[in-house]
């Protein structure tokens, strides 16, 4: 009955998630190429591909790798670029906490794009919503990580000049924004943002805004919050 159940979740999830299939093997391919041209084995892309899954950070992160940076530091970056997460957990509060072993995994796989597929997907009829929600969380991660693979093995059997490849988070976070921006209803958070990293960027200079620019757009997103959840309404 289990084994039939978790059948019918992974056919009703999978066309859901092709769309991040196509991201996530193509980053976590630039994420994997990244390790491996900083001297790291495969086993170690693997682990974080596994163990942090975090996206843009996993691209900061290859930086701290190398040392250089107090703890602190990464503490406060991890916290700064990761912390819109804490705000998608508080809304599957309840979902989640109904979903017993299975809880911990869910916090913890809530990336942008599961987060969007858990939102707007529909549980077909005659599929478990417990299992049909933790298989896009799962299978999302299992892109990222196949991709990271396939970039360290392509890394060892090609020839590869990295240079521009740590340019791809950023190019999909641009991709995200053009899409946010056509929509007019939904430009503020991305206005704010820009207002927040221009600032940051005069007071802070280069080396040093990224951290108090992030802080600075929760902040506003947050004193902006109900502004926002009207305009998500219309």
């Amino acid at each position: 009955m289990t084994k039939s159940r978790h059948l019918a979740a992974i056919r009703a999830a999978f066309p859901l998630t092709v769309p991040v299939l196509c991201g996530y093997f193509f980053t976590g391919m630039a994420f994997g190429l990244l390790m491996y041209s900083g001297g790291y084995p495969w086993y170690w892309a693997a682990l974080c591909s596994v163990c942090i899954y975090a996206g843009s950070m996993q691209f900061v992160a290859v930086n701290f790798f190398a040392g250089g940076f107090h703890l602190l530091q990464v503490a406060l970056m991890t916290l700064a670029v990761n912390i819109r997460h804490m705000f998608y957990g508080i809304s599957f509060i309840d979902r989640f906490a109904a979903m017993g072993k299975k809880k911990l995994y869910m916090i913890f796989s809530l990336t942008d794009e599961t987060y969007s597929l858990l939102c707007s997907a529909k549980v077909p009829q005659g599929v478990d919503e417990h299992a049909f929600l933790f298989w896009i969380a799962l299978l999302d991660q299992l892109y990222w990580i196949a991709g990271t693979l396939a970039g360290c093995i392509a890394g060892a059997l090609i020839p590869f000049d990295t240079t521009g490849i740590d340019f791809a988070m950023t190019a999909l976070f641009t991709v995200i924004l053009v899409e946010q921006m056509e929509d007019k209803n939904n430009r503020l958070p991305a206005l704010l943002g820009a207002a927040a990293a221009l600032v940051g960027l005069l007071v802070f200079g280069a080396d040093s805004f990224l951290i108090p620019s992030l802080l600075a757009a929760t902040v506003l997103l947050l004193l902006c919050r109900s502004r926002l959840h009207k305009g998500g309404e219309r």
